[in-house]
């Protein structure tokens, strides 16, 4: 199935021009743009003409960042066979980074086409983060692109994240450490976030010893959706496994707290020049009860002989985190959502999701619906624990689905298809598709309703 490549390394500039026989042959290219962002091209001899342009997910500061157009190296090799034209950048810097992402992608594109001429169908895609880059680039950038699948995507928009993230940490210094002063946004630099995110998550192990500790950290969980089987490398528990469930889950609220919610808040504030998240209004109880989760909390709860009702008084009554206006104002304009597609995109996401969990896709739904786009969205869901954790065939039944969209008008996303599809283009690897229905987002926030804003 592997092609050779022939590897034409170019460390030019976009400006420079690539000898046209050079298209005649599979071609490898990577370079950097003015802005110092790594891109990489793939281009096979067989083009067939559709150019895919992938977004990739988030990168913590300090981490390398090398340019990436594609998941993976499976994924990739599979669609250089299939004919497609693989491009992608690193984007400028690393971190909450769409205000480079976004330029850099177009920049990519643009470098693309001037080497290879225009494609017949230009797509988007992109996996978790680079889901979000991808839907700005749908909506924003439209004229450009034909089409667009976001994968496991951060679909919700920034606001909305930093919200939910909020939520979980609130709750576990609220009833594991009530007189602690352990910061949660506002952080002096990062050491000071680290400091805080290894305090709280020293508070977490210890809780999760005691039967009351782990009722309050499925509590946490619960809050932000994150289900019982969250990885591939654990065992599903059975129905009837609160127990099981449950340690899962401490395991996912940990890495929550070591990461997202200390260390890479820090980074986005940095950004955004204060905190874009706040918890003022927020009803502790209505959000548990709206939680597909809220049984298992409400008998976890049970059997440890603890008072649910006493911890979501504390919770409710616990002085609240008030977001800094103009840091809000940056993230409405770089990274909350509209809705407003004019072109189909496509949307999958894995049920097991910890990180993003798979109600951003409720948020989403909301956004398009409202703006009168909801026709050009189609969703799936392949049932499976992780984030991000599709197989290359089901990666590429997505892909050839949104075909299927723009080239009938209709959208085919039955399980079965999509399944037919995911075995067609990698027998060996699994094909999950399957009904599935994700409950709302516990505190959506979009520029389709207007009064999000007021929040």
């Amino acid at each position: 199935m592997k092609r050779r490549l022939a590897l034409l390394t170019v460390s030019l500039c976009a400006a420079t021009t690539l000898p046209a026989q050079a298209v005649a042959e599979n071609t490898h290219l990577e370079g950097r743009l003015p802005s110092g962002a790594a891109y990489m091209m793939d281009v096979p001899a067989a083009w067939n003409g559709t150019v895919l342009l992938y977004s990739h997910g988030y990168t913590p500061a300090g981490q390398a960042n090398p340019a990436q157009n594609a998941p993976d190296a499976h994924t990739r090799d599979e669609l250089l066979q299939e004919g497609y034209a693989l491009i992608g950048s690193s984007y400028a810097t690393t971190g909450w980074a769409v205000t480079e992402a976004v330029p850099d992608q177009l920049a990519t594109l643009e470098t693309f086409t001037g080497r290879f001429g225009p494609a017949r169908r230009t797509l988007a895609w992109g996996t978790s983060y680079g889901g979000l880059v991808t839907t700005v680039l749908a909506e924003r950038h439209a004229a450009r692109f034909d089409g667009s699948l976001a994968m496991c995507g951060l679909v919700q928009g920034g606001v909305a994240n930093w919200n939910s993230t909020l939520d979980p940490v609130f709750a576990l210094r609220t009833l594991l450490a009530p007189d602690s002063d352990i910061p949660l946004t506002g952080f002096a630099d990062e050491a000071a976030a680290r400091t805080a995110a290894s305090e709280l998550t020293a508070e977490v192990d210890a809780a999760q010893r005691s039967p009351q500790g782990r009722a309050r950290i499925a509590l946490a969980a619960a809050l932000h959706h994150i289900p019982g089987h969250n990885s591939p490398a654990q065992s599903e528990p059975a129905p009837d496994d609160r127990a099981g469930r449950q340690a899962n889950q401490y395991a996912a609220v940990r890495g929550l707290v070591q990461h997202p919610a200390f260390g890479w808040r820090h980074e986005a504030e940095s950004r955004a020049g204060g905190n874009p998240s706040w918890n003022t209004g927020v009803d502790y109880t209505a959000l548990l009860h709206a939680s597909p989760l809220h049984k298992d909390v409400t008998e976890l709860y049970k059997e440890a002989g603890a008072s649910l009702r006493a911890d979501l008084t504390a919770l409710n009554r616990a002085p609240r985190v008030s977001a800094d206006p103009a840091a809000v104002r940056w993230m409405r304009r770089t990274s909350v959502l509209t809705g407003r597609l004019t072109d189909p995109q496509l949307a999958v996401h894995t049920t097991g999701d910890a990180l993003i969990p798979v109600a951003a896709e409720s948020a989403y739904r909301r956004a398009a619906d409202a703006a009168g786009a909801g026709p050009l969205l189609g969703q799936a869901y392949v049932r499976a624990p992780g984030h991000c954790t599709f197989t290359t065939g089901e990666m590429v039944a997505a892909l050839h689905t949104l075909e299927h969209r723009l080239d009938s008008g209709r959208w085919d996303t039955a399980p079965a298809a999509l399944n037919a599809r995911a075995r067609q283009a990698d027998p060996a690897g699994g094909a999950r598709y399957a009904a599935y229905r994700p409950a709302p987002y516990p505190r959506p926030y979009d520029l389709a309703h207007p009064a999000d804003a007021r929040s």
